[in-house]
């Protein structure tokens, strides 16, 4: 079965000073081929926060980012190999 899934994120959770910020408090969604996203909400609510995650420029506390199939999230998978496939824009 094929799908069209690019990235998967499943309950992404980040949390600052232990547990006493939460950034992201299980954020799911699916980014499909050729889809176009846009994330949006008032200062302080977790965009760059979860912009940061799905490239693992900060290290989620809890939940799964999967990219092409990939758990980029397991501390065994080599992040460099999938930055190379992603762009962003700060």
């Amino acid at each position: 079965m094929t799908t069209d899934v690019l990235i998967n994120v499943e309950n992404l959770q980040k949390y600052f000073k232990g547990d006493k910020i939460k950034a992201l408090d299980g954020v799911s969604t699916e980014i499909h081929k050729g889809e176009v996203v846009v994330v949006i909400g008032p200062s302080g609510s977790g965009k760059s926060t979860f912009l940061r995650c799905l490239n693992l420029l900060e290290m989620p506390t809890g939940g799964t980012i999967t990219l092409e199939g990939v758990d980029i999230t397991d501390p065994g998978c080599n992040i460099n190999l999938h930055r190379q496939k992603m762009g962003m824009v700060f």
